[in-house]
């Protein structure tokens, strides 16, 4: 699994394994601070705790003579009033009163203050109640009791002789306020008496609903009035139309047909016109006769222009030939006359209408400012009686409360000699004890975890080491045999691929050369480096089992032990380290001299004396003629080089061969280690042809699943890896290696 594909997640199993790691330390330390406060607790004097408790009830004194509200609350604070009579009873006064009369003394023989009384007192609202109860711890139980009693019965007459007092201050004050707020209700009265007299007011409210339904009224008759009215314009449009005159010279016309002298002049006129025409129709014009009778009828028609003067004035143009007029026409012409005339009596009505409807709005209007002046006079009648009316009753209870003899409070339960001690310190200090244990031991946790900085599982490793992981090789003491499935145990063996051939770790050796095979296949893996991080991560041993397992297999292997700083080689072999690689490069031994056979197909060439500066020999040339001469003779050659923090050999030989092979050890390595190299690594552009981890812990759950994914360690999203393997399915000449892969799988299906 590549470490790039890794999700960050909760990991309960590694805070499991943190715990178990650090649980000696801290169950030592959470022992040790539980027993010291254990022994604290015992060595402390018995202590006895009494209790005693008040009920705070409500004072129906006054309701119950006949006057008064009906429950009268003594509390003075109605959100907590038990918290101000938990004020009022821890009061220095109160306080000082219980030390005075008890004779309270310390430890010393002195009288103790208030303070230290109040800090020793407890007293608390039992929930959903009206009950407090008070109390006190002291090693005398008498004494206890005592002063519960003595604090609630001093408080309780306290109480008594407070009411007393403020009742009778209360009395006099309000036998002071009774004339003044007598004489504010008798001002008030009269000013509203004088308002309803100069505005005239019997009820507005009565007077705004009739103003409402005349003004109502009104509107319907005006709305009629117009409808009416437009229903004589349209009969009057329609007779001017007939007659066409206007209104006056219409009543100009009716004045002259009714006037008697106006109509004689005019018959006159008619006779001599009529006569006029028969002699012209006989006569000519210039005739005498004809030239009298035009004389005759102009001074006729003047006659008749003065006579029509006379009756419509000179302001008139009626026309002469319609002063006779018909009946007919006459008649319209009184009926347009009347309509006219109705007309007019309806417009003064509307008028008349109109001013009276505005002057009920008026009135309308002011009513709202009257009822504001007259609701605020009644307000302030009202405020004055009421005020009036609460000093009358409040002088009634302040004189009860005055002369009764009763308190808002009364003791439940006396404080009673308590028989047996209490044990509340010693529990009290061994919670605290279990607690301030617990907390430490965790802190002690976080402390160790903190400090130490070495990597504990597969996961972490690869976090920071992001390369292909090849195998994952457990650790060899005391582990259990995956093949049967039992608890065997193996002795401590350097090469279990030889001592131990059908153990499952001889079987991963195997996997990983195979996966190093799969890793290139044009050119072949010849040559790597293995390497480490730091000392003691098994690369030596990781080696020497590779080449094992290499060697197995037929091929021509070289082991080469080049960590010439600490060199291991020979000790896993049980060879001699006499002659080495170290003589072999400054030509003081050749190498046919110096090689040693380990198995078969195996030599072991050991690293020889350990010179002053090992860098100035790997880096030379005759180490890479060395190499290039192991590349003809040898199939495989695995170089075994110091680890990366200690000197940089490991990358110089990198550069020689086909690449390096890191092998890390959770337990051993540490986080600054690992990002160092990690950045070297980088830095180098070294090829790193994967990741080995050593000596995991089966018993960790994260290790022994990494180990079971990863026994073939061929990265499934690994570019190199995977599309070679799918490659080698259809091509036959990688058949032998598929048939590595069946071999594989065949031995873990058994």
């Amino acid at each position: 699994m590549n470490s790039n594909n890794y999700t960050e997640e909760i990991d309960f199993e590694q805070y499991w394994q943190i715990l178990k790691r650090r649980f000696p330390a801290a169950a030592s330390l959470f022992s040790i601070i539980v027993i010291f406060f254990t022994l604290i607790g015992n060595f402390q004097k018995p202590s006895y705790e009494v209790q005693g408790e008040l009920l705070f009830k409500v004072d129906r004194t006054s309701s119950l003579i006949g006057f008064g509200k009906e429950t009268q609350e003594v509390q003075v604070d109605k959100k907590d009033p038990i918290s101000t009579e938990i004020e009022v009873i821890t009061s220095s006064p109160l306080l000082q009163k219980t030390i005075n009369t008890l004779k309270i003394k310390d430890k010393t023989g002195v009288t103790i203050k208030p303070g230290v009384l109040k800090k020793q007192l407890k007293l608390k609202n039992i929930p959903g109640t009206d009950v407090l109860q008070i109390s006190y711890k002291s090693s005398n139980p008498k004494e206890a009791a005592a002063i519960v009693n003595n604090l609630m019965s001093i408080y309780i007459k306290e109480n008594i002789l407070t009411n007393r007092s403020e009742a009778t201050l209360a009395r006099e004050f309000i036998a002071k306020q009774l004339p003044t707020s007598e004489s504010t209700v008798q001002k008030a009265e009269v000013a509203l008496r004088q308002f309803k007299e100069n505005n005239q007011i019997i009820s507005l409210e009565e007077e705004g609903k009739k103003a409402v339904e005349v003004i109502a009224s009104l509107d319907q008759r005006i709305s009629m009035i117009q409808s009416d009215l437009a229903s004589a314009n349209a009969r009057s449009v329609e007779l001017r139309n007939k007659l066409d005159l206007e209104p006056q010279q219409a009543m100009n016309l009716i004045a002259l047909t009714e006037s008697p002298g106006v109509q004689q002049v005019l018959k006159e006129l008619q006779k001599l016109e009529e006569q006029l025409a028969v002699e012209q129709s006989r006569y000519l014009d210039s005739t005498p006769v004809i030239v009298s009778l035009k004389a005759k009828k102009l001074a006729i028609k003047t006659v008749l222009k003065e006579r029509i003067s006379q009756v419509i004035g000179n302001n008139n143009n009626i026309d002469i030939n319609n002063l006779q007029i018909g009946e007919l026409k006459q008649k319209i012409t009184y009926d347009f006359l009347n309509i006219e005339t109705q007309k007019l009596g309806m417009m003064k009505q509307l008028e008349a209408l109109y001013s009276s409807k505005a002057s009920y709005k008026k009135q309308l209007d002011t009513l709202p400012k009257l009822e504001q002046d007259q609701r605020e006079l009644e307000r302030k009648l009202k405020a004055a009686q009421s005020t009036y009316a609460v000093l009358l009753e409040n002088l009634q209870e302040t004189r009860v409360t005055e002369n009764k003899n009763t308190s808002k409070a009364r003791i439940i339960e006396p404080a009673i000699v308590p028989e047996k001690p209490s044990n509340s310190k010693k529990i009290i200090s061994i919670a605290l004890g279990i607690i301030l244990g617990f907390i430490l031991g965790i802190a002690m946790i976080i402390i160790l975890e903190i400090q130490d900085q070495s990597i504990k599982t597969t996961r972490e490793i690869q976090k920071i080491f992001k390369y292909t992981l090849l195998a994952s090789i457990p650790a060899w003491t005391k582990k259990k045999n995956l093949i049967l499935g039992k608890n065997v145990e193996w002795p401590i063996s350097h090469l279990p691929v030889l001592d131990k051939q059908g153990q499952q770790i001889a079987e991963i050796y195997r996997i990983l050369q195979a996966n190093l095979k799969f890793l290139s296949s044009e050119p072949p893996l010849k040559a790597i480096v293995v390497t480490s991080t730091v000392p003691k991560e098994g690369k030596s041993t990781v080696s020497a089992n590779l080449a094992a397992a290499i060697a197995q297999l037929g091929r021509k292997v070289l082991l080469v032990d080049a960590n010439m700083r600490h060199p291991l080689q020979h000790q896993i072999w049980n060879i001699t380290n006499t002659v080495g690689l170290s003589d072999v490069i400054v030509d003081q031994i050749e190498f046919e001299a110096a090689v040693q056979r380990g198995i078969d197909n195996l030599d072991v060439l050991t690293s020889g004396d350990i010179p002053f500066n090992p860098l100035s020999l790997v880096d030379s040339k005759r180490m890479v003629s060395l190499i290039e001469d192991f590349y003809q003779n040898y199939d495989f050659v695995i170089i075994d080089a110091p680890p990366l923090v200690i000197g940089v050999e490991a990358l110089t030989l990198g550069k020689m061969t086909d690449g390096l092979l890191l092998v890390a050890r959770p337990g051993i390595i540490d986080i600054n280690s690992a990002t160092t190299v990690e950045k070297y690594l980088d830095q180098s552009k070294s090829n790193i042809l994967g990741l080995v981890i050593n000596g995991l812990n089966w018993e960790t759950k994260s290790d022994k699943y990494s180990y079971y994914l990863n026994p073939f360690s061929v990265d499934l999203k690994s570019n190199d890896i995977s599309e070679h393997i799918i490659n080698n399915q259809v091509n036959s000449k990688n058949a032998q290696k598929l048939s590595y892969i069946n071999e594989i799988f065949s031995y873990f299906r058994k």
